[in-house]
């Protein structure tokens, strides 16, 4: 019998070598690489016994653009933040990957969510690898679960799991906690192995595909917030869901990274409870309940999240520095743009930061990606250098360019309707962009329209100082 050929697999991103090395080239990780054999080494099916060439395949009908279509039936938890970041509910035959940092609530949204399912008469079994059913059945009494018809199991391989889910009645909702622990008999490979969640990962979509049951996968992340295991993983799946919150903070936000069926970067925004994860309706008013009106160096940023309005404040700290090399600290924020502000602040805005620390951080632990940010970042960086005050009913937006120019951003009249039921009465922003102009506006925000950051500068300096 001829022997299986060997190859060596990065854990960390899935490259594939043909010797062993100790730096993987592609993702850069040091003692990554491990030997892999057998012929599914690479994920794929085996080539046949002994070597087999493989019998020819069919052909199949192609088939045109046009056609009627009819929109993905949902399958609705109950729970509105899961269903307004999957884009209504579950998909029928869909395979969601939820990613999330150890203790998040990653578990406790699931089971939450099974609940609700399983209230619904919709059959939904949570399998772990990790805990005991005892374990999840505690904490589904600690939860006020336990009168929830959910079904439990404690198993990893996927071959029973999938015979098990065959048998009785179709599930509505499956949850594997988590792919990593799961091992498939057809790939000779250790448990948790890039080459192992990569065939498991196959067999359980293939399952999920033919029966039309849902399947939620939980993935572990690495130190740097990626899911772990191969990328491929993710692009295998219908949807990447990436739960994160702060340790520090009792909220948490579940974030929609991909998703065939829906929006993507759709933000679900929950609050850790004594009874589990409760759902936060309005997160703008959360974000900005405990605001330190009246200090300097804080400015509200009206910001999109997926199609949501969100108010958040934005707090800087300039000071005088004791160091050769001024430290530039960020919390929430892309250091990268940081700098890119300071240094439009300098180039077109008269403002020195050479000589002073700079900090700053998005109050309440959301992650900010958006460039929409801009405007209000460089008027909380000008307030806490100059000890201007900035007015407490007025919201900022806008993107800055390197030329030191205000450009206009997207979602104007949806930001400023949510400044205002919050009780804003002003508004720092660039011009409507032109598919705006001529519109009506629909706020009655008192709109201050700034073209360069040079205005901006000028009004916070102009500002008398409240102390």
């Amino acid at each position: 019998m001829a022997r299986d050929k060997s190859n060596y697999v990065c854990q960390n991103c899935g490259s594939v070598y043909t010797r062993w090395q100790g730096r993987c080239e592609s993702c850069g990780e040091w003692n990554t690489i491990a030997e892999e054999t057998g012929a599914s080494a690479g994920g794929g099916a085996p080539i046949g016994s002994g070597g087999a060439r493989l019998k020819k395949g069919k052909k199949f009908a192609l088939e045109s653009l046009v056609g009627t279509t009819e929109d993905a039936p949902r399958l609705p938890t109950g729970i509105k933040e899961l269903d307004r970041v999957t884009g209504g509910g579950f998909v029928p035959g869909s395979v969601l990957l939820m990613g999330g940092e150890p203790g998040i609530g990653k578990s406790t949204l699931l089971i939450q969510a099974a609940a609700a399912l399983a209230r619904l008469n919709h059959r939904s079994i949570y399998i772990s690898g990790e805990e005991a059913t005892a374990q999840v059945r505690m904490r589904a009494q600690r939860l006020g679960l336990e009168d929830a018809p959910v079904e439990l199991a404690s198993e990893t391989s996927v071959e029973d799991i999938i015979a098990t889910l065959s048998t009785g009645p179709r599930p509505a909702l499956v949850i594997i906690d988590s792919i990593q622990t799961m091992w498939s008999e057809a790939v000779e490979s250790a448990p948790g192995t890039v080459t192992q969640v990569r065939g498991s990962a196959q067999s359980l979509i293939r399952y999920a595909k033919t029966s039309g049951t849902t399947v939620m996968l939980v993935g572990h992340v690495t130190k740097d917030g990626q899911i772990a295991g191969p990328r491929v993983v993710e692009h295998m799946v219908d949807a990447v869901l990436s739960f994160e919150g702060e340790g520090g903070h009792h909220f948490r936000l579940l974030r929609g990274i991909k998703n065939r069926f829906g929006p993507t970067d759709e933000i679900g925004v929950f609050e850790m409870t004594s009874l589990g994860l409760a759902e936060v309706a309005n997160p703008s008013a959360l974000f900005l309940g405990n605001r330190d009106i009246g200090a300097t160096g804080t400015a509200v940023f009206a910001g999109m999240e997926g199609t949501r309005p969100v108010l958040v404040e934005m707090q800087a700290l300039v000071t005088k520095t004791s160091l050769g090399t001024p430290r530039r600290s960020v919390v929430g924020w892309d250091p990268n743009r940081l700098s890119m502000i300071l240094a439009v602040l300098e180039a077109h805005g008269g403002a020195s930061f050479g000589q002073h620390d700079v900090y700053l951080n998005v109050a309440g632990g959301l992650r900010i990606s958006e460039p929409a940010a801009d405007v209000a970042v460089a008027a909380a960086l000008v307030s806490s250098l100059s000890g201007a005050t900035l007015p407490h009913n007025a919201v900022y937006f806008g993107e800055l360019s390197l030329s030191g120019s205000v450009r206009p951003v997207s979602h104007r009249s949806a930001r400023m309707k949510e400044a205002e039921k919050l009780g804003f009465t002003n508004a720092t922003a660039p011009n409507a962009p032109k598919s705006e102009k001529g519109k009506a506006e629909t706020s009655n925000l008192k709109i201050r329209a700034v073209e360069r950051i040079s205005d901006l500068v000028a009004d916070i300096a102009a500002t008398t100082v409240t102390r």
